[in-house]
């Protein structure tokens, strides 16, 4: 069995694509990024895409008269360079309900936020005002509503009472970079199976451990 083809949509900076990007680099690592696609020719992970040496493309929403037209040019690049699987990291554009048939159950998101809580944006802000005790990340599966789909991994972040958004974010997006490799390769070797909209992954364990904030 072949490594998975991953293809990773991004818009900018690319902190999430590039833990991706590391955790590919190892020798048993079950998948491996063929193509790194940006719609802003100034997004700065394009560079570092480049930089490890994987082939990069661009294709701008703005030149496309509608956005059935630019997801139709963003799936042929996709399916040109052989990709099984998409990730979504920081990709900031809204995709049809076409192409997200296209890719059901083939394209996995993160998100700052223990989905189904705190969809879209501003989501530090809305559990601060909100004096939620945790939040944390979520990688899913994409479903054409926004930041819903079967739940592959999950981690918990503890809010500290004097978290501003920003470094509440920076938190959240540590564990993002632990997160999405997780299931990266829980995909890429076979585990994950979706049933109905929910993700069962063979082999995984859940902790019995309970949180609670604050402590004692």
């Amino acid at each position: 069995m072949g490594r998975l083809k991953v293809g990773i949509l991004i818009s900018g900076r690319g902190s999430n694509m590039q833990a991706l990007i590391d955790a590919c680099g190892s020798a048993d690592a079950p998948a491996e990024i063929v193509l790194v696609l940006s719609n802003d020719p100034k997004a700065g992970g394009l560079a570092r895409a480049a930089a490890a040496g994987i082939p990069t493309r661009v294709v701008n929403h703005r030149g496309f008269a509608d956005r059935p037209s630019f997801d139709a040019a963003l799936d042929a690049a996709l399916k040109a360079a052989g990709v099984e699987l998409v990730c979504l990291a920081g990709f900031m554009r809204l995709l049809t309900d076409g192409f997200v048939a296209a890719w059901r159950d083939r394209m996995i998101n993160v998100h700052p936020s223990l989905l189904p809580a705190y969809p879209g944006l501003d989501t530090h802000g809305r559990v601060l005002a909100d004096g939620g005790r945790f939040t944390g990340c979520t990688v899913h599966f994409v479903r054409p509503e926004m930041d819903t789909g079967p739940i592959v991994v999950q981690a918990v972040v503890p809010v500290r009472p004097d978290d501003t958004p920003d470094s509440l974010s920076a938190r959240v997006l540590e564990q993002e970079h632990r997160i999405y490799p997780q299931a990266l390769r829980l995909v890429a070797e076979g585990r994950v199976r979706v049933d109905g909209e929910r993700a069962v992954i063979d082999g995984a364990a859940a902790p019995e451990t309970v949180l609670i904030n604050p402590v004692e």
